[in-house]
């Protein structure tokens, strides 16, 4: 835990993380920045200087990408922006921004990175003559629907481009602004083409505040699903991830929340701490729960064989101990109470097609 003998920073509103979690491990500073996201009512160091969210525009040479690892359940995802403005202090994408000199702590909540080209480069990949249709994920690193969206509208064109090429499609998501796109994702679905994962921390709006601040409110997460559902997207509910004595109180409410609201599936992951999350998260802990602080990673280090965070292959998504084992048990009996997860989903690949602006000549 922190030492107790340095006075901690106060907690800043609309913020996850209290201080900037600095990090040396990359350097790479050469960006284009554009403009700001300004929220006057915010201030740092009680001096009334603004709380900027800063955002770059970043141009890449390619939008999907590949993944390596054997124990993630996709094949390949775009992620629209770098950095994320929801704020949730457990985030394991946090340490990303350390490739761009920039801390995983303040900096990766505030200083984002937008990919306005994403949509011309995706069509462009999806029309190369060796592109093998697999469903495309967003929202594996950060999310596609944080608030600057609104400003951008770049997932939106990311998910016209699918739709034109009738292209399978996942999202995972903390905001309700995924309804916005229903117009979209519910033809998509009609086709076997598009599901949607709602990622619900907590039901408790004081603990949602403090955990993921600007994120979608709970019962606003909820009522997405609702809508969602309404419109025949197929729907889960991601009760994740949970923390030890902070929310794990709260599984079977919030599958219970879900499945009322139209859910068809859940899963659940428990809190995971690399690299620089783990000093920021214990920051969190002793700044927002010091009664508790010293519990809390006691139960996350037994599920972690005696460390912060298990970063291998498999164990990482397999916590061990009876903890774990509980919370697990938990979980399916809440599942299998709310007949969650009784129909296994696959989305279509077969009806992938390359989309042309050029007329036939027959």
């Amino acid at each position: 835990m922190p030492d107790s003998r340095i006075p901690l920073p106060p907690p800043i509103k609309g913020r996850g993380a209290t201080n900037a979690g600095l990090s040396s491990r990359f350097d790479d500073k050469a960006r284009e920045t554009d403009g700001d996201w300004l929220d006057a009512r915010e201030t740092v160091d009680g001096e009334g200087l603004p709380l900027r969210t800063e955002v770059t525009i970043e141009h890449p040479r390619t939008i999907i990408s590949r993944n390596q690892s054997p124990d993630i359940p996709f094949d390949q995802s775009i992620n629209a922006y770098r950095g994320c403005e929801h704020g949730c202090i457990y985030c394991f994408a946090r340490p990303s921004h350390a490739f761009h000199n920039l801390s995983p702590g303040l900096d990766f909540e505030t200083k984002l990175f937008a990919k306005p080209d994403a949509p011309a480069l995706l069509r462009k990949e999806l029309a190369k003559p060796g592109y093998r249709c697999l469903t495309m994920a967003m929202g594996t690193n950060t999310d596609p629907y944080q608030p600057i969206e609104e400003r951008f509208g770049i997932t939106r064109q990311l998910i016209e481009v699918l739709a034109e090429h009738d292209h399978p499609l996942v999202i995972t998501t903390k905001s309700a602004r995924v309804t916005r796109d229903i117009d979209l994702l519910a033809p998509m679905a009609a086709k076997g083409l598009a599901a949607i994962v709602l990622s619900v921390t907590t039901l408790d709006p004081v603990l949602a505040r403090r955990m993921e601040p600007r994120a979608s409110a709970p019962h606003q997460r909820i009522a997405a699903i609702a809508a969602l559902a309404r419109a025949g997207i197929r729907t889960a509910i991601s009760v994740s991830p949970v923390v030890p004595a902070i929310n794990d109180h709260e599984i079977e409410a919030i599958v219970a929340a879900g499945a009322e609201a139209g859910a068809r599936a859940a899963f659940s992951i428990a809190v995971r701490l690399p690299h620089e999350v783990s000093s920021l998260f214990r920051e969190w802990l002793a700044v927002h729960y010091p009664d508790r602080a010293a519990k809390v990673m006691a139960l996350i280090q037994e599920m972690r064989g005696g460390r912060d965070n298990d970063p291998d292959f498999f164990n990482r998504f397999r916590p061990r101990g009876a903890y774990a084992q509980t919370l697990s048990s938990r979980f399916r009996l809440a599942c299998r109470k709310h007949r969650l997860n009784e129909e296994r989903f696959v989305l279509r690949t077969d009806l992938f097609r390359v989309s042309t602006d050029q007329l036939s000549l027959f």
